[in-house]
């Protein structure tokens, strides 16, 4: 007999998934249909209600709301796959069952929970062991820690926390624990701060990740000649940051001799469900409890985390919390034991399996780029792989020296490998790299498939297009790195004007500021022409012809109005790089400062235009006599002897701030003295070769950046950038003689000039016409 509701459950869920997968297609064809017949304000509740299909879709809109108004790409979600769906399935189950009668449901409840426990002991070797499941990957640790303090403290359950005066707990935790796991137990159970001991790692024997045995020893000892009593020791099998595992044989004697309990937590654990485990693994099945999160491990949403632990006082794990006589609660092992019966022993099996070969698999394609270092604890069976970008070897593998970069040397390769690992993730996405930072290490790319791969999908595919897109990004940080220091020097050459900012932070070749020479200008007005300059330099050195992106630098970085030089290949001309940009800044300097005084200078000029040409009529008047200015005697006299005017137009220099006459101008037909274009130092790439780009050395092949092509920041865009054209304006030359002071005319706008000319001119016309 089927039930009629049990069977209404899984149907409802399948057409959830399928209106919710349905939605997504939706989203990705494109949303300007649905964008704009909804709101995202709140509204009253409806009073006649509304269907599923409306509601879930509802629900759809507001998972996809940022991504639809900001215009983001919209990232793909999750394929939970079919044992995903039996995780959910789960959830809506408990709900199900919660309503059933009191006897049925305790019959239920504890077949799930006995089940549950018993593949989970069995797959992870945990013999003897009972389950406790929460939703906090850190409860489970809490409540052991009250079951031990209940067994060791026999009048606790009557006195409370007054007994614990008597003689202070002390819980032990590695330095290489989870960052806050041991504040948070200490607020949950109550204690002082001071009850929590932090364990150094190793520093001469051993991995540095591991936690000191002997030191361990010595920190218990004295606890004990301080009255104190050692409770419980924190190990990891599988660190957050490296994945390494502690000594745990030695550390379960340890705790064995003291009569302390011993907890076990770490992603190493997954290991175990595996015919080849470690011996260093293996030794966690002899732990009192352990912490173990298999919906990371099997790609299973929204299921629980399991602690196994081991005591045979049942009365104790109640006071404790583990065990619970609700049996409401036990419902939140029924996903885990839907997807458990799902995948199966093979399927689990296999999936750990996969995780693990897919980290030997990176590791051994690792192993043949010179320029990258890797840290694994074991070369035959690491589940974790960390790697970075080596200086020493690239700078080896290249032949350059590292005498140029060794200032502030760690700083700037975590920049430059905090760089390699967002850019790995986002060209890689399904490979699950994130970034860790390791106290002796500095900043690694972290490889973890055990957490990730299950959930992302990961396969040997990913693995391959993984390295190929880190085999182009490591030449490109090597050329950059071995720059540095040339473009530091560049930059100094050009001081005061071009002033290098040290920013370690930045993965790129390095940032500056132009700084105009401004004297006897305030404070507020100085920053505000700096700010000016440094965003119109920015702009006009977007729009070069290059590959170089220039950017303001990072959003919260310490340096204002900068500009900052990403990633670059060993071909560029540094030198050249750095001498446009203190040529284009010292352009748009003076530009600023003629177009700031222009008003004033062509008032003034055309005043001055109006006198001089007053006075050059009145000396005619003079030299031809009164006879000659009456009309019909003056035309006679004009007729028999002619008479040359000698009243000449002006022109005004803008850059002089002087007046000139135009007899030259209008008897060469040209202006004299403007300099040829030729000169610039930007328009020599007009002696570029075919489809070489700007700051290129000559010999460089034009299409070498090709393959590096997808080093470009996510957050910088080159969209709408046009060809920088062979008539961008020369720096201001140098001071020429009085006579050639016209050649400074063209650094202003030549339609401006223009504009201005024919004003003085037209003023000088007006001027001869009222004087005639």
């Amino acid at each position: 007999m089927v039930d009629v509701t049990l069977a209404q459950v899984g149907k409802n869920l399948s057409e959830a998934m399928r209106i919710l997968g349905d939605g997504q297609r939706e989203l990705e064809t494109g949303t300007e249909g649905r964008r704009f017949s909804r709101t995202s304000i709140p509204g009253p509740l409806q009073g006649d209600g509304q269907d599923v299909a409306t509601i879930l879709h509802l629900v759809h809109d507001l998972i996809h709301k940022d991504e639809e108004e900001e215009d983001t790409p919209s990232q793909k979600m999750q394929n939970v796959g079919e044992q995903g769906h039996m995780a959910l399935l789960g959830h809506s189950l408990a709900a199900y069952i919660s309503v059933l009668d009191r006897e049925r449901l305790r019959k239920l409840t504890t077949r799930i929970l006995s089940d549950t426990t018993l593949w989970l002991c069995r797959l992870f070797r945990y013999e003897s062991g009972s389950a406790y499941f929460h939703e906090d990957d850190r409860d489970g640790l809490v409540k052991v820690c009250r079951l031990v303090i209940n067994a060791r403290y026999e009048e606790y359950a009557s006195e409370g926390y007054a007994v614990l005066s008597s003689k202070q707990p002390i819980i032990y935790q590695s330095a290489s624990c989870r960052p806050g796991l041991g504040q948070h137990l200490c607020s949950q159970l109550g204690l002082p701060l001071s009850s929590l001991c932090t364990v150094p790692c190793n520093t001469i024997f051993g991995s540095q990740h591991q936690m000191d045995v002997a030191l361990l020893d010595k920190l218990i000892k004295e606890d004990i000649e301080a009255g104190k009593l050692p409770l419980l020791l924190i190990a990891n099998a599988g660190t957050p940051g490296a994945g390494h595992t502690d000594k745990l044989g030695r550390l379960k004697d340890l705790c064995d001799q003291y009569n302390m309990w011993l907890h076990v937590e770490g992603v190493n654990l997954a290991t175990l469900v595996l015919g080849q485990a470690t011996s260093a693994v293996m030794a966690a099945t002899r732990s009192d409890s352990m912490t173990l999160t298999p919906g990371l491990w099997l790609g299973l949403p929204a299921v629980t985390a399991v602690t196994l632990y081991r005591h045979e006082d049942p009365a104790l794990s109640l006071a404790a919390g583990l065990t619970s006589s609700q049996p409401v609660e036990k419902l939140r092992a029924l996903p885990l034991w839907l997807s458990l019966q799902y995948l199966g022993h093979n399927g689990i099996v296999q999936k750990i399996r996969h995780a693990t070969a897919l980290s030997q698999q990176l590791l051994q394609k690792l192993k043949s780029l010179t320029s990258i270092k890797t840290w694994v604890e074991d070369e035959l069976n690491s589940p974790v792989v960390l790697f970075k970008f080596s200086q020493e070897m690239s700078a080896a593998s290249s032949g350059g020296s590292v005498e140029g970069y060794c200032f502030g040397e760690k700083e700037a390769l975590d920049a430059f490998n905090r760089w390699l690992g967002e850019q790995l993730a986002q060209l890689v996405p399904t490979s699950g790299i994130d970034v860790v930072e390791l106290e002796d290490e500095g900043t690694c790319v972290r490889f973890s498939p055990l957490l990730t791969a299950a959930v992302l999908g990961t396969q040997e595919e990913d693995v391959e297009d993984l390295v190929e897109k880190l085999s182009e990004l490591v030449p490109v940080m090597s050329s950059t790195m071995c720059l540095r220091q040339d473009f530091r020097e560049e930059a100094h050459r050009h001081a005061p004007s071009l002033r290098y900012i040290e920013e370690l932070s930045w993965p790129g070749l390095g940032a500056v500021r132009y700084e105009p020479q401004a004297e006897g200008m305030d404070e507020s007005r100085t920053q505000q022409e700096l700010k000016k300059i440094n965003t119109e330099l920015l702009k006009k050195l977007q729009d070069l012809d290059t590959d170089i992106i220039f950017s303001t630098g990072p959003e919260f970085g310490k340096e204002e109005d900068c500009i900052f030089v990403s990633m670059v290949t060993e071909d560029v001309d540094v030198s050249e790089l750095v001498d446009t940009m203190a040529a284009l800044g010292r352009d748009i300097e003076e530009s600023g400062r003629l177009l700031e005084n222009m008003t004033e200078v062509v008032r003034k000029g055309i005043l001055e235009a109006e006198l001089q040409l007053q006075k050059a009529n009145e000396e005619k008047l003079v030299e031809e006599g009164m006879l000659r200015q009456l009309p019909l005697v003056g035309s006679v006299l004009n007729w028999f002897s002619p008479v040359e005017s000698s009243v000449k137009g002006r022109t005004f220099n803008l850059a002089a701030g002087s007046l000139d006459t135009t007899e030259v101008t209008y008897s060469t037909k040209a202006q004299a003295g403007r300099p040829s274009l030729q000169d610039s130092p930007i328009s020599s790439s007009s002696k570029r070769l075919p489809g070489q780009r700007l700051f290129r050395r000559s010999g460089a092949g034009s299409d070498s950046f090709s393959e590096t092509s997808s080093i470009e920041q996510a957050e910088e865009t080159m969209e709408g950038c046009t060809t920088l054209s062979s008539t961008i304006h020369p720096p201001t030359p140098p001071p020429v003689p009085e006579e050639d002071l016209q050649t400074t005319f063209d650094v202003i706008p030549e339609e401006l000039q223009e504009h201005t000319q024919v004003q003085a001119e037209e003023a000088s016309e007006e001027v001869e016409q009222s004087g005639g």
